[in-house]
C-alpha cells in the first residue's frame, strides 16, 4: 500500500486508515507495508513502524499485515524486523540488499539472519530493476530451505527462472509486476502484491478466482479490460506517485502528496489516469 502524506509531507494516519479500510473492503486478503509503492526509502525507521502499526490496529485481523524490512546494511534489517514483529506485522517482505552489489553468498547469509531474527514468515522481494542485485535461481532455491522463509514477490519478469524455483521448492510465488500478473498465475503463482490492486482489487480477486477453478478465458478478460488501468498507474510517472493519484481521484485518501525526489506527475498522466479509470468503470 501507499503511505499517505499530508501536503507538507508528513505521514498522515488517518490517509492510512483510510487507505486500510479501502483495501479490505475491496478484496484484498493482506497488506504490505513500507515496500516500494510505500516510498519506503524516503521513510525513517521509526516512520516505517508507526506504519506498522497504524496499518495492523486498522485491519484488526481482517487482513495479514506484511512489513518491509529490507535495508542494504544487514544489522539494520534484522534490527527492522525485530521492531515490525513487536508492532504486530504478521510477516515480513525482504528485498536483496540493494547498492553494495554482494555476492550470492552474501544474499543468502543476509536473507538468512533476518530469518533467523524473528519467528515471522518472510517473502523475498526480487525486483532486481531497483536493487541491482537479482535473486539468483540457486540462491532461491537454498533460500527455500529456510523454515521461515515461506515465498517469493516475484518483480523480475523471468518467467521461465519462476518456473524452474516452483518446481524444485514449495515456495509461494506472488506476482510482483500487474503486467504479467495473469501469467504468474497461469504457471502456479499463489497470488499478487500489486500497485494497480489499489484501485482494481475486486478484479484482481475474480482473476485469482477464476484461474483457481480452471476458467482461463474469464481470467484473460480481466487481464484485457484492465490493460488502460495498467499502462497508467505503471508506464507513467511511476507506480507509487499514480496510486496515490488514483485514491485521490477516487476520494480515498485527500493529497496525493509525495516525497521527493518522487514528485507528482503531469497531468498528461493524470488525464490517462481519468480516462482508465472511467473506461474500466471505476472512476
Amino acid at each position: 500500500m501507499v503511505t499517505p502524506m499530508t501536503p507538507d509531507g508528513e505521514l498522515d494516519p488517518a490517509g492510512a486508515k483510510a487507505v486500510v479500510e479501502h483495501l479490505i473492503g475491496t478484496g484484498h486478503d493482506g497488506i504490505v507495508v513500507n515496500g516500494t509503492t510505500g516510498e519506503s526509502a524516503t521513510l525513517t525507521s521509526s516512520e516505517s513502524i508507526e506504519m506498522v502499526e497504524w496499518v495492523c490496529a486498522a485491519a484488526a485481523d481482517r487482513a495479514a499485515v506484511v512489513a518491509g524490512v529490507g535495508s542494504n546494511d544487514t544489522r539494520h534489517a534484522v534490527e527492522m524486523a525485530k521492531l515490525a514483529a513487536a508492532a504486530g506485522a504478521d510477516g515480513l517482505l525482504l528485498v536483496s540488499p540493494y547498492y553494495n552489489k554482494p555476492t550470492q553468498a552474501g544474499v543468502l547469509a543476509h536473507c538468512r539472519a533476518v530469518a533467523d531474527a524473528t519467528d515471522l514468515p518472510v517473502l523475498l522481494y526480487d525486483i532486481p530493476g531497483r536493487t541491482g542485485i537479482p535473486f539468483t535461481t540457486e540462491t532461491l532455491i537454498a533460500l527455500a530451505e529456510h523454515p521461515q522463509i515461506v515465498g517469493v514477490k516475484d518483480a523480475k519478469g523471468d518467467l521461465w527462472a519462476a518456473s524452474q524455483v516452483m518446481a524444485a521448492t514449495d515456495l509461494l510465488w506472488f506476482s510482483g509486476a500487474d503486467e504479467v500478473n495473469l501469467a504468474h498465475l497461469a504457471q502456479g503463482a499463489t497470488g499478487v502484491v500489486s500497485v494497480v490492486g489499489h484501485v482494481a482489487g475486486r478484479r484482481y480477486a475474480e482473476m485469482l478466482a477464476a484461474v483457481d477453478a480452471g476458467d482461463l478465458p474469464t481470467a484473460r478478460r480481466i487481464h484485457l479490460a484492465l490493460i488502460p488501468l495498467v499502462e497508467a498507474l505503471m508506464n507513467t510517472s511511476q507506480g507509487g506517485i499514480m496510486a496515490k493519484a488514483a485514491l485521490k481521484e477516487l476520494g480515498i485518501i485527500e493529497h496525493a502528496t509525495v516525497r521527493l525526489p518522487y514528485v507528482e506527475g503531469p497531468p498528461a498522466d493524470l488525464e490517462k489516469l481519468r480516462a482508465a479509470l472511467a473506461q474500466t468503470d471505476l472512476a
